[in-house]
């Protein structure tokens, strides 16, 4: 697991800081998914992964500043690290789906080594009054949960998880009343409102934070800040463990930033033991 959750790291950064279009973004979003393969894929193995033209592939090779797709490989090849041995269990495919999502995990605290983006993150949420905190769809529970337990702590979060013309209304609302950044859960299938959104956001003036799939999701391109969290997909439908755990170490960076956070557990606890809230 770990050498899988290397080469994705590598090759994220590789990746990170090039401008790629939304039919490179799909090529790194498969590279990525498959680490461990991608030194000895073929460009013909690439594109028919990715679903994309072979000399697309080639396009992105230069695009990342290589001659073509076989320098590229050439470089993943000497940076790769050596393989495992491969397991001996046999997992049933629940047992599958969960280690999958273990692997996400492990691929999120790798990214987690360096603490300054999510640092710059929980400096961004502490400093915006109000927050709004946007999740549509999928990413709509990720949102409401980081709604729920941010506004214990920070004054003023609003969650924004209904689409349609009231959404653009309520960015503008938030923007009105002093709003300075955004946070955006965006997990797949990536709802174009979702998109509309964050360019809106954007053209209010929001500093955008996002929590995606991908550092290659359509997303990327409104998103001031963005760090990704794999989703896991070996089940009917994805699951986002690695989204949710990353969710929590913002609101753990953004808690730091707020100096009065610890007052205002304290005094929610004191209330609520009053009322007698939890039975626990």
């Amino acid at each position: 697991m770990a050498t899988q959750d290397g080469g994705a790291a590598r090759l994220m950064q590789l990746f990170d800081g090039h401008r790629l279009t939304p039919t490179q973004r799909r090529i790194a979003h498969c590279l990525v998914r498959r680490a461990a393969d991608a030194p000895f894929l073929s460009s013909v193995e690439v594109a028919e992964l990715a679903g994309v033209s072979q000399p697309s592939v080639t396009r992105f090779a230069v695009a990342l500043g290589f001659d073509g797709y076989p320098a590229l490989r050439r470089h993943l090849r000497e940076v790769a690290p050596a393989p495992q041995a491969p397991r001996e269990e046999t997992y049933n495919e629940y047992q599958q789906a969960v280690h999958a999502e273990i692997d996400n995990l492990q691929q999120l605290a790798v990214l987690l080594a360096d603490p300054e983006p999510v640092a710059r993150a929980g400096r961004l949420l502490a400093a915006s009054r109000p927050l709004p905190v946007l999740g549509l769809r999928a990413a709509g529970p990720q949102a409401g949960g980081f709604a729920y337990f941010a506004a214990k702590v920070h004054p003023d979060v609003r969650l924004l998880d209904e689409s349609g013309s009231m959404l653009a209304d309520r960015l503008d609302a938030a923007a009105r009343a002093g709003a300075s950044a955004l946070l955006c859960f965006a997990l797949p299938r990536h709802p174009r409102e979702v998109v509309e959104a964050l360019e809106y956001a954007k053209d209010l003036g929001l500093t955008v934070v996002t929590v995606a799939d991908s550092s290659f999701a359509p997303v990327a391109k409104f998103s001031d800040l963005l760090i990704p969290a794999a989703v896991g997909t070996g089940l009917m439908f994805d699951t986002a463990c690695a989204p949710m755990m990353l969710g929590r170490v913002l609101l753990e960076s953004m808690c730091d930033d707020l100096p009065d956070a610890q007052a205002r557990l304290e005094e929610f606890d004191a209330r609520a033991t009053a009322r007698g809230l939890f039975v626990d």
